[in-house]
């Protein structure tokens, strides 16, 4: 071996040193990765376990995009990922169709359609888009809570996001990680000052899902959290607080292609019609809940004719509830905001349908549970009750059944 040979060998080493140092210390990368892996891998083994067990599903699958492959069927092909995939492939479908694919927002079949470009599989790309927003989803978490609680609540924040019960949908072809990654970013970015692009991660968010408006208001009160409570040359400029109105810019960019193409701005609320989701007052679709059945309740528990799947989603409404006026309470005004927000718009649509689903995104819920959680009895339920609920609705969703 040569003089300089060794020489090169010599400086490497301090380099692969300095890197491996970094990493080590690198725990909001790290953490969060190491989280998204076990969790992916579990909701991966229940998924291609259950496929073969559940045989007896109540009505043959509507379709299989990749019947050659469980775990890309799986996740791939379940419910709403066909219109996501349809519309990255062949675009938007308004009239003369029974389902129109309107109702669905623009960014997420978007960013499939330019991965597809890249990897020439537009299932194999959504299923990219997806799992690689919900780790960054993880890691800015992470950094969100260190930065004010410290690596241990951090961690725990993210172990409770990656394992609530409906957390597969993260990696499935559905806009929840990609609407994570924006509102967590939002907020994230606002409280270390980078107003602008907190603005266009708000706009990103309502180009996702009609319900990413609920970004706004959490700027607009986190910016004036910060104008009240901070010392004045830490506060932010007046200006900062139109970051608040960018936000909404991304649903009228929506409209407006919606105007040009098919002639009505508001084709994605007539196309929710379809699904029977039309806004009414949440007490109503709750009288409707409550409603005494034929031979009354003890009868029609014990026959099994109560309709459980909505009763499950009242309690996770009603839990997320409790946790959004739990930290109104404790005047953390825009985490408030936006939990509070996302529980009462979706609980408006007319449907309990698929209310947990539209809960796991509400972020700040999981600090506050990990603030609870350095109880360790607090922590263990969370955690089995998580983990339990997460099988089940893994293997239900593996095998058609409709869990959110």
């Amino acid at each position: 071996m040569s003089a300089e040979t060794i020489g090169m060998e010599k400086q490497s080493f301090p380099l692969a040193a300095r890197w491996w140092a970094w990493l080590v210390t690198a725990r909001w990368l790290w953490v969060p990765a190491v989280a998204f892996a076990v969790t992916r891998l579990g909701i991966a083994l229940v998924a291609y376990v259950a496929a073969p067990i559940l045989v007896d599903a109540p009505a043959p699958p509507p379709y299989h995009i990749r019947p050659d492959n469980v775990l890309l069927d799986t996740f791939g092909s379940r419910w709403d990922t066909g219109f996501y995939l349809s519309i990255a492939e062949e675009g938007y479908r308004y009239r003369d169709v029974t389902l129109p694919s309107v109702a669905f927002f623009p960014l997420y079949p978007l960013l499939i359609r330019a991965v597809s470009a890249v990897v020439g599989d537009s299932l194999v790309a959504g299923l990219l888009v997806s799992n690689l927003a919900l780790l960054g989803a993880a890691i800015l978490l992470y950094r969100l809570v260190d930065e004010e609680y410290g690596a241990a609540l951090a961690g725990r924040a993210v172990w409770y996001l990656l394992i609530f019960p409906t957390s597969f949908f993260g990696s499935a072809i559905y806009t929840e990680s990609l609407f994570l990654l924006a509102a967590i970013g939002a907020l994230y970015l606002a409280r270390r000052g980078y107003w602008e692009s907190a603005a266009l991660l708000g706009m990103a968010a309502a180009l996702t899902r009609l319900v990413g408006l609920i970004v706004a208001p959490m700027l607009l009160v986190e910016w004036w959290r910060q104008r009240r409570q901070r010392p004045p040359e830490s506060r932010p400029p007046l200006k900062a607080g139109l970051a608040a109105l960018v936000a909404p810019l991304g649903t009228a960019a929506y409209m407006l292609y919606l105007t040009l193409a098919f002639g009505d701005p508001l084709a994605f609320a007539r196309a929710s019609a379809a699904w029977a989701r039309q806004p009414q007052p949440p007490l109503a679709m709750l009288a409707e809940l409550v409603q005494r059945p034929a031979g009354g309740w003890w009868a029609a528990l014990l026959a099994g004719r109560v309709h459980v799947d909505n009763w499950m989603d009242f309690f996770f409404v009603l839990f997320f509830l409790a946790l959004g006026l739990a930290l109104l309470r404790q005047r953390r005004w825009s985490e408030a905001t936006y939990v509070l927000l996302g529980t009462l718009i979706p609980l408006s649509s007319g449907l309990l349908m698929s209310q947990r689903r539209y809960m796991w995104v509400l972020f700040p819920a999981y600090i506050l549970l990990a603030r609870w959680g350095g109880r360790p009895w607090v922590d263990r339920v969370v955690t089995a009750v998580s983990l339990l609920l997460l099988a089940l609705y893994t293997a239900l969703f593996a095998n058609w059944y409709w869990v959110g």
